[in-house]
């Protein structure tokens, strides 16, 4: 998977599209990514103790890599990501934007 923790991120689709936001969490093997701000649900708590009340709580769902792309720290646009070896590292692989091919 391309994209990664931390990264910045632009929605493309649904009902948050445009919103760009930060990764909180990703999930490889399921391919979704939890990104901060965009495709929240609403979560109802219940209250604990007598004369408190309950609450609405609004928390990030996951999303499918496929609805997202990760904007460049470099140029600033959303872009694709390739890959590429690192220089002086035999195995050691790096990120690269599409459109201005920097390092990410």
């Amino acid at each position: 998977m391309k994209i990664k923790k931390n990264d910045t991120v632009k929605v493309l689709a649904g009902k948050d599209r445009g919103k760009t936001g930060k990764v909180l969490r990703a999930y490889p093997s399921e391919e979704r990514v939890v990104v901060e701000g965009v495709n929240l649900i609403v979560k109802h708590v219940r209250a604990r103790r007598s004369g408190e009340r309950g609450q609405r709580m609004y928390l990030p769902a996951r999303m499918p890599i496929g609805k997202i792309q990760l904007v460049c720290p470099g140029c600033g646009a959303a872009t694709r990501v390739g890959t590429r070896r690192a220089e002086g590292a035999r195995q050691k692989r790096e990120r690269v934007c599409k459109k201005c091919n920097t390092v990410i």
